[in-house]
């Protein structure tokens, strides 16, 4: 059976007790202004990618301006990121993998002298395309 938190409203009282946030949280903004400097981007060719004047970015990445969801979604997805829900119990896992996606050395295909699994067997003195002559 699984487990779902519900939230009750009573038939006279409709308003809701969750708090707004004040602002994106700061490793969010960071996360969106690197992905934003890895494509190169200014905050106005960000702004005019999703619609929104510079100010109003800067005003995201700040902390001074909270976007309603739809916006965060298409910043993001402009980004070519993504916004997952993940049960808490599983955010310590998803944070060390997207630690570590980002990181140094994570791509053991970036080594030189790593290779994936899946890397056809080459002998290193074989040119691309020649054929290596084996003993039958």
């Amino acid at each position: 059976m699984a487990t779902c938190d519900t939230i009750l409203f009573g038939a006279f009282h409709m308003q809701s007790h969750i708090a707004r946030e004040k602002e994106l949280p700061a490793v969010l903004r960071q996360t969106l202004i690197d992905a934003r400097h890895q494509r190169g981007w200014s905050q106005a060719e960000l702004g005019r990618r999703v619609g929104l004047p510079q100010t109003h970015i800067s005003g995201i990445e700040t902390g001074k301006v909270v976007p309603r969801f739809d916006t965060l979604l298409e910043i993001v997805r402009v980004l070519d990121h993504d916004l997952l829900l993940v049960p808490r119990d599983l955010v310590p896992v998803v944070q060390s993998l997207t630690r570590d996606h980002g990181s140094p050395g994570a791509h053991p295909a970036d080594d030189e002298d790593e290779r994936p699994l899946y890397a056809p067997d080459e002998e290193p003195d074989e040119a691309p395309g020649e054929e290596a002559q084996r003993p039958l």
